[in-house]
Protein backbone atom coordinates (compact mmCIF):
# COMPACT_ATOMS: atom_id res chain seq x y z
CA UNK A 1 0.00 0.00 0.00
CA UNK A 2 1.17 3.60 -0.55
CA UNK A 3 2.46 5.41 2.51
CA UNK A 4 0.07 8.36 1.97
CA UNK A 5 -3.37 8.71 0.36
CA UNK A 6 -3.43 8.90 -3.42
CA UNK A 7 -3.75 12.69 -3.59
CA UNK A 8 -0.29 13.63 -4.85
CA UNK A 9 2.38 15.19 -2.69
CA UNK A 10 5.42 17.38 -2.52
CA UNK A 11 8.30 16.73 -0.18
CA UNK A 12 11.42 18.05 1.46
CA UNK A 13 14.27 15.59 1.88
CA UNK A 14 17.32 16.90 3.76
CA UNK A 15 20.37 14.88 4.65
CA UNK A 16 20.98 15.04 8.42
CA UNK A 17 24.69 15.80 8.31
CA UNK A 18 24.41 19.03 10.30
CA UNK A 19 22.12 21.97 10.94
CA UNK A 20 20.16 23.42 8.03
CA UNK A 21 21.60 26.68 6.70
CA UNK A 22 19.70 29.50 5.01
CA UNK A 23 19.96 27.86 1.60
CA UNK A 24 18.40 24.65 2.93
CA UNK A 25 15.68 26.59 4.76
CA UNK A 26 14.90 28.65 1.65
CA UNK A 27 14.46 25.49 -0.43
CA UNK A 28 12.30 23.93 2.30
CA UNK A 29 10.10 27.03 2.36
CA UNK A 30 9.69 26.89 -1.41
CA UNK A 31 8.93 23.16 -1.41
CA UNK A 32 6.25 23.80 1.24
CA UNK A 33 4.76 26.71 -0.73
CA UNK A 34 4.68 24.75 -3.98
CA UNK A 35 2.89 21.83 -2.29
CA UNK A 36 0.45 23.75 -0.10
CA UNK A 37 -0.50 26.22 -2.85
CA UNK A 38 -1.40 23.30 -5.14
CA UNK A 39 -3.42 21.42 -2.48
CA UNK A 40 -0.90 18.64 -2.25
CA UNK A 41 0.21 16.81 0.85
CA UNK A 42 3.66 17.83 2.08
CA UNK A 43 5.96 15.06 3.26
CA UNK A 44 9.23 15.05 5.18
CA UNK A 45 11.96 12.52 4.40
CA UNK A 46 15.36 12.11 6.00
CA UNK A 47 17.96 10.95 3.47
CA UNK A 48 20.16 9.36 6.12
CA UNK A 49 22.10 6.74 4.18
CA UNK A 50 25.23 8.90 3.95
CA UNK A 51 28.13 7.77 6.16
CA UNK A 52 28.48 11.39 7.35
CA UNK A 53 25.04 11.37 8.98
CA UNK A 54 24.83 12.84 12.48
CA UNK A 55 21.84 11.16 14.20
CA UNK A 56 21.26 14.17 16.46
CA UNK A 57 21.05 16.61 13.55
CA UNK A 58 17.86 15.04 12.17
CA UNK A 59 15.86 16.17 15.20
CA UNK A 60 17.47 19.62 15.15
CA UNK A 61 16.53 20.00 11.51
CA UNK A 62 12.92 19.03 12.19
CA UNK A 63 12.79 21.38 15.17
CA UNK A 64 14.07 24.30 13.10
CA UNK A 65 11.61 23.66 10.27
CA UNK A 66 8.69 23.46 12.67
CA UNK A 67 9.80 26.67 14.38
CA UNK A 68 9.69 28.48 11.03
CA UNK A 69 6.09 27.33 10.53
CA UNK A 70 6.79 24.59 8.01
CA UNK A 71 4.53 21.64 8.81
CA UNK A 72 4.22 18.25 7.14
CA UNK A 73 1.75 15.41 6.79
CA UNK A 74 2.21 12.00 8.33
CA UNK A 75 5.33 10.59 9.95
CA UNK A 76 8.85 11.45 8.86
CA UNK A 77 10.25 8.82 6.50
CA UNK A 78 13.81 7.70 7.27
CA UNK A 79 15.66 6.04 4.43
CA UNK A 80 17.79 4.07 6.88
CA UNK A 81 14.61 2.19 7.88
CA UNK A 82 13.81 1.14 4.32
CA UNK A 83 16.69 -1.14 3.38
CA UNK A 84 14.40 -4.12 2.77
CA UNK A 85 12.26 -2.06 0.39
CA UNK A 86 15.28 -0.92 -1.60
CA UNK A 87 16.59 -4.48 -1.79
CA UNK A 88 13.23 -5.71 -3.04
CA UNK A 89 13.08 -3.04 -5.75
CA UNK A 90 16.65 -3.82 -6.77
CA UNK A 91 15.65 -7.48 -6.98
CA UNK A 92 12.93 -6.62 -9.50
CA UNK A 93 15.45 -4.85 -11.71
CA UNK A 94 17.89 -7.75 -11.38
CA UNK A 95 15.20 -10.26 -12.36
CA UNK A 96 14.28 -8.15 -15.39
CA UNK A 97 17.90 -8.09 -16.60
CA UNK A 98 18.10 -4.33 -16.17
CA UNK A 99 21.30 -4.22 -14.12
CA UNK A 100 24.92 -5.29 -14.37
CA UNK A 101 27.91 -5.48 -12.06
CA UNK A 102 30.59 -2.82 -12.44
CA UNK A 103 34.11 -3.27 -11.08
CA UNK A 104 35.49 0.10 -12.22
CA UNK A 105 36.95 2.65 -9.83
CA UNK A 106 36.10 6.32 -10.25
CA UNK A 107 39.61 6.96 -11.49
CA UNK A 108 39.27 4.28 -14.15
CA UNK A 109 35.93 5.66 -15.29
CA UNK A 110 37.31 9.18 -15.62
CA UNK A 111 40.35 7.94 -17.48
CA UNK A 112 38.42 5.73 -19.90
CA UNK A 113 37.45 7.07 -23.28
CA UNK A 114 33.67 7.19 -23.68
CA UNK A 115 32.11 4.98 -26.30
CA UNK A 116 31.36 6.81 -29.57
CA UNK A 117 27.58 6.84 -28.92
CA UNK A 118 27.84 7.92 -25.28
CA UNK A 119 27.38 11.55 -24.18
CA UNK A 120 30.50 13.31 -22.85
CA UNK A 121 31.13 12.58 -19.18
CA UNK A 122 28.88 9.54 -19.04
CA UNK A 123 29.80 6.03 -17.95
CA UNK A 124 31.81 4.48 -20.82
CA UNK A 125 30.21 1.03 -20.56
CA UNK A 126 33.39 -0.76 -19.51
CA UNK A 127 31.66 -3.56 -17.58
CA UNK A 128 28.32 -3.57 -19.36
CA UNK A 129 28.93 -6.64 -21.51
CA UNK A 130 31.49 -8.64 -19.54
CA UNK A 131 31.27 -12.39 -19.84
CA UNK A 132 30.65 -14.49 -16.75
CA UNK A 133 34.31 -15.55 -16.84
CA UNK A 134 35.45 -11.93 -16.95
CA UNK A 135 33.19 -11.07 -14.02
CA UNK A 136 34.55 -14.04 -12.07
CA UNK A 137 38.11 -12.89 -12.73
CA UNK A 138 37.32 -9.42 -11.43
CA UNK A 139 35.55 -10.78 -8.36
CA UNK A 140 38.65 -12.84 -7.62
CA UNK A 141 40.66 -9.65 -7.16
CA UNK A 142 38.54 -8.90 -4.08
CA UNK A 143 37.04 -5.70 -5.44
CA UNK A 144 33.30 -5.65 -4.63
CA UNK A 145 31.22 -4.60 -7.63
CA UNK A 146 28.75 -1.77 -7.80
CA UNK A 147 25.39 -2.41 -9.45
CA UNK A 148 24.50 -0.19 -12.41
CA UNK A 149 21.23 0.27 -14.23
CA UNK A 150 21.35 -1.08 -17.79
CA UNK A 151 19.76 1.77 -19.72
CA UNK A 152 18.51 1.88 -23.30
CA UNK A 153 18.69 5.67 -23.70
CA UNK A 154 21.43 8.28 -23.70
CA UNK A 155 19.26 11.31 -22.89
CA UNK A 156 15.94 12.12 -21.25
CA UNK A 157 13.97 15.37 -21.25
CA UNK A 158 12.12 16.66 -18.21
CA UNK A 159 9.84 19.64 -17.71
CA UNK A 160 10.83 22.08 -14.99
CA UNK A 161 8.77 24.96 -13.59
CA UNK A 162 11.75 27.34 -13.66
CA UNK A 163 13.99 25.90 -16.38
CA UNK A 164 11.42 24.73 -18.92
CA UNK A 165 12.33 21.66 -20.94
CA UNK A 166 15.70 20.31 -19.86
CA UNK A 167 17.51 17.47 -21.61
CA UNK A 168 20.26 15.67 -19.77
CA UNK A 169 22.45 12.59 -19.89
CA UNK A 170 21.09 9.17 -19.02
CA UNK A 171 23.88 6.64 -18.67
CA UNK A 172 24.28 3.32 -16.85
CA UNK A 173 24.23 5.01 -13.46
CA UNK A 174 25.01 3.33 -10.14
CA UNK A 175 22.06 2.15 -8.07
CA UNK A 176 24.05 0.29 -5.40
CA UNK A 177 27.64 1.04 -4.51
CA UNK A 178 30.28 -1.58 -3.93
CA UNK A 179 29.95 -1.26 -0.16
CA UNK A 180 26.24 -2.14 -0.40
CA UNK A 181 24.94 1.40 0.09
CA UNK A 182 22.05 2.28 -2.19
CA UNK A 183 22.67 5.32 -4.38
CA UNK A 184 20.76 8.59 -4.21
CA UNK A 185 19.45 8.38 -7.78
CA UNK A 186 17.85 5.04 -6.95
CA UNK A 187 16.42 5.49 -3.47
CA UNK A 188 14.92 8.93 -4.06
CA UNK A 189 12.94 7.54 -7.01
CA UNK A 190 11.80 4.48 -5.04
CA UNK A 191 10.71 6.67 -2.13
CA UNK A 192 8.93 9.23 -4.31
CA UNK A 193 6.97 6.47 -6.04
CA UNK A 194 6.10 4.75 -2.75
CA UNK A 195 4.79 7.97 -1.22
CA UNK A 196 3.09 9.17 -4.42
CA UNK A 197 5.22 12.29 -4.65
CA UNK A 198 4.42 13.96 -7.95
CA UNK A 199 6.13 17.30 -7.26
CA UNK A 200 9.85 17.63 -6.55
CA UNK A 201 11.20 21.04 -5.48
CA UNK A 202 14.92 21.19 -4.73
CA UNK A 203 18.10 23.16 -5.45
CA UNK A 204 19.08 23.68 -9.07
CA UNK A 205 22.42 22.01 -8.44
CA UNK A 206 20.42 18.76 -8.76
CA UNK A 207 18.85 19.61 -12.11
CA UNK A 208 21.31 17.41 -14.00
CA UNK A 209 20.18 14.36 -11.98
CA UNK A 210 16.51 14.78 -12.92
CA UNK A 211 16.74 13.08 -16.35
CA UNK A 212 18.27 9.94 -14.83
CA UNK A 213 15.60 9.83 -12.12
CA UNK A 214 12.76 10.51 -14.55
CA UNK A 215 14.06 7.71 -16.79
CA UNK A 216 14.12 5.28 -13.87
CA UNK A 217 10.61 6.29 -12.80
CA UNK A 218 9.36 5.62 -16.32
CA UNK A 219 11.21 2.30 -16.39
CA UNK A 220 9.35 1.33 -13.22
CA UNK A 221 6.05 2.15 -14.90
CA UNK A 222 5.34 5.56 -13.35
CA UNK A 223 4.97 9.12 -14.57
CA UNK A 224 7.98 11.23 -13.51
CA UNK A 225 7.17 13.99 -11.02
CA UNK A 226 6.82 17.65 -11.89
CA UNK A 227 10.11 19.36 -11.14
CA UNK A 228 11.03 22.80 -9.87
CA UNK A 229 14.77 23.31 -9.42
CA UNK A 230 15.16 26.55 -7.50
CA UNK A 231 18.19 28.88 -7.31
CA UNK A 232 20.80 28.34 -4.62
CA UNK A 233 21.94 30.71 -1.90
CA UNK A 234 25.54 31.88 -2.28
CA UNK A 235 27.95 33.13 0.37
CA UNK A 236 30.03 36.34 0.22
CA UNK A 237 32.67 34.60 -1.91
CA UNK A 238 30.13 33.83 -4.62
CA UNK A 239 30.28 30.12 -3.91
CA UNK A 240 27.47 27.98 -2.52
CA UNK A 241 26.61 28.99 1.04
CA UNK A 242 28.48 26.96 3.66
CA UNK A 243 29.38 27.09 7.34
CA UNK A 244 32.67 28.79 6.49
CA UNK A 245 30.59 31.88 5.61
CA UNK A 246 29.80 32.62 9.26
CA UNK A 247 26.38 32.74 10.91
CA UNK A 248 24.28 30.87 8.38
CA UNK A 249 22.02 28.56 10.40
CA UNK A 250 18.82 29.41 12.21
CA UNK A 251 20.51 28.81 15.56
CA UNK A 252 23.36 31.18 14.71
CA UNK A 253 21.34 34.07 13.28
CA UNK A 254 20.05 36.48 15.91
CA UNK A 255 16.44 36.68 14.73
CA UNK A 256 13.08 35.11 15.51
CA UNK A 257 11.38 32.76 13.06
CA UNK A 258 9.06 35.43 11.61
CA UNK A 259 12.01 37.71 10.79
CA UNK A 260 13.95 34.86 9.28
CA UNK A 261 11.02 33.83 7.07
CA UNK A 262 10.70 37.49 6.05
CA UNK A 263 14.37 37.55 5.00
CA UNK A 264 13.86 34.45 2.86
CA UNK A 265 10.64 35.89 1.42
CA UNK A 266 12.39 39.14 0.45
CA UNK A 267 15.15 37.18 -1.25
CA UNK A 268 12.47 35.54 -3.39
CA UNK A 269 10.49 38.69 -4.11
CA UNK A 270 7.51 37.31 -2.19
CA UNK A 271 7.17 40.02 0.47
CA UNK A 272 8.72 43.24 1.76
CA UNK A 273 7.54 42.78 5.32
CA UNK A 274 9.90 42.65 8.30
CA UNK A 275 8.06 39.70 9.85
CA UNK A 276 5.91 37.08 8.16
CA UNK A 277 4.95 33.39 8.37
CA UNK A 278 4.87 30.76 5.63
CA UNK A 279 1.09 30.68 5.91
CA UNK A 280 0.96 34.41 5.16
CA UNK A 281 2.81 33.83 1.88
CA UNK A 282 0.44 31.21 0.49
CA UNK A 283 -2.26 33.50 -0.88
CA UNK A 284 0.01 35.43 -3.22
CA UNK A 285 2.45 32.67 -4.11
CA UNK A 286 3.07 32.44 -7.86
CA UNK A 287 5.93 30.19 -9.05
CA UNK A 288 6.09 32.14 -12.33
CA UNK A 289 7.35 35.20 -10.43
CA UNK A 290 10.23 33.46 -8.67
CA UNK A 291 13.78 34.62 -9.46
CA UNK A 292 15.94 32.41 -11.64
CA UNK A 293 19.27 33.68 -10.33
CA UNK A 294 21.00 32.74 -7.05
CA UNK A 295 20.76 34.98 -4.01
CA UNK A 296 23.92 36.11 -2.20
CA UNK A 297 23.61 36.20 1.58
CA UNK A 298 25.85 38.56 3.51
CA UNK A 299 25.90 37.63 7.21
CA UNK A 300 25.04 40.50 9.53
CA UNK A 301 22.04 42.12 11.23
CA UNK A 302 18.76 41.38 9.47
CA UNK A 303 17.10 44.42 7.97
Amino acid sequence: MPLVPATGAGRYAPSPTGDLHLGNLRTALLAWLFARSSDRAFLMRMEDLDDRVDPASAQRQLTDLAALGIDWDGPVLYQSHRQETYQAELGKLLDAGLTFECFCTRREIHAAASAPHAPPGSYPGTCRDLTEQQRAERRATGRPPAVRLRTSATHCTVSDALHGRYTGVVDDFVIQRGDGTFAYNFVCVVDDLATEVDQVVRGDDLLSSAPRQAYLASLLGHEPPRYAHVPLVLGPSGKRLAKRDGAVTMREIDAGPARLVALLARSLGLSNKEEITPQDLLGGFDPALLPHEPWTYLPGPLS
